[in-house]
C-alpha cells in the first residue's frame, strides 16, 4: 500500500468538496472493509482518502411521512440485521444483511460502502492481471477459473455484483440517494431506484455504479412495508464468505393467492438480476411447493454458465424456490 492523505469532513458538503478538490486520486470511504484491501493490493492507488465516518446525518434510520424508511449510508450491516423494524417489516433485508461476512464486518461494515464494494473477481483484485475492468485488452475469466462467475450477462465481463444488500433492496424496490455537487456549485441530491443505480459490463465495462468520482451515496430509501418477503443465501462456508447464490423475495399477497411478486438473484450476474420470468408466472398462484419450483425453474431458465460454474444455475434454482416459500410462511424443508 502506498502512503495517502487522510481527510475526515464533517458533512456532506464537506465530503463533497474534498472530492472535487482531487478529482483524478480521491476516493470516498466508508467503513474501507473492501477499499483497504484494494489498496494492499496496489488495485487502487488513491492519493487521497476521503473518510466519511463523522459526517453528520449519514448514521440514522428514521420512519418517513409516506409509512417508509430512510436508512442513512453509514448505518452498519449490523444495525440493519439487528433493527426491530426492518426484522418485521423488511425480513428479506434483515436476513441478507444477516448472512454478510463475519460480525466484525458487519459492525464496521456500512450500508453505503457494500452497495459500492468492487468485485471479487481474482483477475481484477490481483496486480498481476490488466483485465478490461483495469482498462486491460482481455477477461481473463472467460477461458480462465470463472467457478465463481456469472451464470447471466456474462460479455463482456462475467463478474457477479458481491452484495447481499443490493439484492434484498432491489427487491423491495429501494431508491438510492446521491450527493454531489449541483450545477450552481451547491449541493445536489438526487433519488434513484436501486435498479438505475447499479452498470452492466456491456455499458461500461469499468465501473459498477453510476457514481462520478465526487458523488456518494447518502442514504436509501424504502416505502411501505412487506413482511411477505425473504432472502435465501447459499455458501460455501457459514461465515466470512460471499454468496454462491442467494434469492430475494417480497410478495404482495391476498390471502393464499400472489397479486405481485419481485424476485431477485444475487451472485449470479454483474448486477442484482431480477427474475421476470418467475415473477410473471406467480402472479395469480396460490404458493406450493410445485409453484415455487416451476417459478424458481424459470428464474434459471436463460441462465448462461461459463466451463467451471454449471453447478451454480442449481444453487440459483434453489435459492428462489426457498425464498419464495418462506415470503409466503411456508417450511421449505417440510412443505
Amino acid at each position: 500500500m502506498k502512503a495517502f492523505e487522510y481527510v475526515a469532513p464533517t458533512t456532506v458538503d464537506g465530503a463533497i468538496d474534498r472530492l472535487e478538490e482531487h478529482p483524478n486520486n480521491s476516493l470516498p470511504m466508508a467503513g474501507g472493509m473492501d477499499l483497504i484491501g484494494l489498496m494492499k493490493n496496489y488495485v487502487l492507488q488513491p492519493d487521497v482518502i476521503v473518510a466519511l465516518g463523522d459526517v453528520g446525518g449519514l448514521s440514522q434510520i428514521e420512519a418517513t411521512d409516506d409509512g417508509g424508511l430512510r436508512i442513512g449510508a453509514m448505518v452498519t450491516i449490523a444495525d440493519i440485521a439487528a433493527d426491530d423494524h426492518i426484522r418485521t417489516n423488511y425480513p428479506a433485508l434483515a436476513a441478507a444483511a444477516a448472512a454478510v461476512g463475519t460480525p466484525q464486518i458487519r459492525n464496521r461494515g456500512t450500508i453505503g460502502g457494500n452497495l459500492c464494494q468492487r468485485p471479487r473477481c481474482w483477475y481484477f483484485r490481483s496486480e498481476y492481471y490488466d483485465c478490461l475492468r483495469k482498462e486491460g485488452s482481455a477477461c481473463f475469466a472467460v477461458d480462465g477459473d470463472n467457478r465463481y462467475h456469472a451464470i447471466f450477462d456474462t460479455a463482456p465481463c462475467p463478474i457477479v455484483h458481491p452484495s447481499n444488500v443490493a439484492v434484498a433492496l432491489q427487491a423491495y424496490g429501494a431508491n438510492v440517494v446521491v450527493a454531489g455537487p449541483g450545477a450552481d456549485g451547491a449541493l445536489s441530491v438526487e433519488s434513484m431506484a436501486m435498479g438505475d443505480f447499479f452498470v452492466r459490463p456491456a455499458n461500461n465495462v469499468h465501473q459498477e455504479n453510476v457514481l462520478y468520482h465526487d458523488q456518494i451515496v447518502a442514504a436509501i430509501e424504502l416505502t411501505g412495508t412487506t413482511a411477505n418477503s425473504a432472502s435465501y443465501t447459499i455458501k460455501h462456508k457459514q461465515s466470512h464468505d460471499w454468496p454462491l447464490a442467494m434469492a430475494s423475495v417480497v410478495l404482495d399477497m391476498n390471502g393464499g393467492t400472489v397479486n405481485s411478486a419481485n424476485i431477485v438473484m444475487g451472485a449470479v450476474a454483474p448486477i442484482p438480476w431480477r427474475a421476470e420470468g418467475a415473477e410473471q408466472y406467480l402472479v395469480g398462484q396460490t404458493v406450493t411447493i410445485e409453484s415455487a419450483e416451476e417459478a424458481a425453474d424459470r428464474a434459471v431458465a436463460d441462465a448462461e454458465p461459463m466451463e467451471h460454474n454449471a453447478y451454480k444455475v442449481r444453487l440459483a434454482r434453489t435459492a428462489v424456490k426457498r425464498a419464495i416459500l418462506e415470503a409466503a410462511g411456508i417450511d421449505w424443508a417440510t412443505g
